[in-house]
């Protein structure tokens, strides 16, 4: 409810509350912290500045969701991949944090599907087209799981969950479907 942000080096801390997420490595140690501020009502960001702030070595490490097996989500952000999590509560996923971490994330070593949870931007291009190639040299099935609008996030806002799920369900390997999602609400 009080996590302190501060415009610049030089100017006042104010509290205000934030979602702050752990970083961590494949082997779960913390990498770095990541801090999303609110507006008070919890509604949405916080109208400040810089609303979203990283540090520590982000690189290659995640805000992860359960623990990987042999397959998982990863996308850019914490609030996308909670989206999608909310119809795929048993898919362990991964949110990089930015296209540019998404396309570095490290692949768990007993990895053999990766579901990118990609944005429909020019970033979000290069990030799904470099995690097809990673995953496709490492020997490794890539799906794409693409949005209608320019995340999961804004999907679930603008149509729902159920529209969601019944979205997600088409691009899912068949086999993913009674494994990983939530059938009824």
């Amino acid at each position: 409810p009080r996590c302190y942000y501060r415009a610049d080096a030089q100017g006042p801390t104010q509290p205000l509350p934030a979602m702050i997420a752990g970083v961590t490595d494949l082997r779960g140690r913390t990498m770095g912290v990541h801090r999303t501020w609110l507006a008070p009502d919890g509604s949405d960001k916080a109208a400040i500045a810089t609303p979203r702030r990283a540090m520590g070595h982000l690189l290659e490490h995640a805000v992860r969701f359960g623990g990987t097996d042999d397959v998982m989500a990863a996308g850019e952000g914490i609030e996308t991949i909670l989206s999608v999590r909310t119809v795929l509560p048993n898919l362990p996923m991964a949110a990089a944090l930015s296209a540019a971490h998404l396309a570095a994330i490290a692949f768990p070593p007993r990895l053999r599907r990766l579901y990118i949870v990609r944005d429909t931007d020019p970033a979000g291009d290069r990030a799904r087209d470099s995690l097809i190639a990673r995953a496709n040299a490492a020997g490794m099935e890539a799906i794409v799981l693409s949005p209608a609008l320019g995340d999961f996030n804004e999907d679930l806002h603008a149509f729902g969950l159920d529209a969601l799920r019944a979205d997600l369900r088409c691009q899912l390997a068949p086999e993913d479907v009674s494994r990983f999602m939530m059938l009824s609400p």
